[in-house]
């Protein structure tokens, strides 16, 4: 949708038309800037929409967003429409996006093995008096996209689900998971506990195509690893 007829309230446009809705549905590169804006400043007036009014915004600062970020509060809300509270929104937004292009791209760790599981977790599990359960998510290139603890447990065992671990394995597109815990006693050797449920992820990730990559037991002086013992 084009054009935006004057004094249509927003809730009045079909639902892939709404700058919010539109970004849910189809992703935040499919907006213009101008709905970008709108959805900072969330309303318009009686007689012009939020994203007339974030045109005609746009346009004073010949549609260029580096001119936009160099106007004050105070120009602003020289458009009508505008109050502090907005004026303050668009700055504080333009102001981070300068600030991002100034950031250094995060350099995510990758995982090329067994050992780069542990010296990953080990600052996280070692010394623990009880046990904890980690998963590492992976994108498509084995580096680390985050890491999370699902559980934590007693001195002989901890609980993982199963639904949760790929529920967020999902949730951030990752492609596959490495599952860890830590044995408090300094037992490098699995228990029967711990063979089902690899077997149980394994199975469940062939079935979602995110593959469980590896389960690591974490001890103070070592590691056990189910892929290097061919148990995977």
């Amino acid at each position: 949708m084009d054009e935006y007829k004057t004094g249509l309230s927003i809730k009045t446009w079909a639902e892939d038309d709404r700058p919010r809705e539109k970004l849910l549905k189809n992703g935040k590169r499919s907006l213009s800037d101008a709905e970008l804006i709108a959805i900072l400043i969330g309303s318009g007036s009686r007689n012009e929409s939020a994203v007339e009014l974030s045109k005609r915004i746009l346009s004073g600062a010949q549609h260029n967003l580096n001119e936009l970020g160099k106007l004050a509060v105070s120009e602003l809300m020289n458009y009508k429409g505008i109050g502090q509270a907005k004026a303050i929104t668009i700055v504080a937004a333009l102001e981070l996006g300068a600030r991002r292009q100034a950031t250094d791209v995060l350099v995510r760790d990758k995982v090329t093995g067994s050992r780069d599981v542990f010296q990953i977790l080990k600052p996280v599990l070692a010394d623990l008096p009880h046990e904890e359960f980690w998963v590492i998510y992976l994108n498509h290139s084995n580096k680390v996209i985050t890491k999370e603890q699902i559980s934590m447990g007693g001195i002989a065992g901890t609980v993982a689900d199963l639904k949760i671990i790929f529920k967020k394995a999902l949730h951030l597109l990752a492609t596959g998971i490495i599952l860890a815990h830590n044995h408090p006693s300094g037992n490098l050797k699995p228990s029967d506990a711990d063979l089902r449920l690899t077997r149980k992820m394994k199975e469940a990730g062939q079935l979602l195509e995110i593959s469980v990559l590896d389960h690591v037991i974490v001890t103070d002086s070592g590691f056990f690893s189910f892929s290097d013992e061919g148990m995977l």
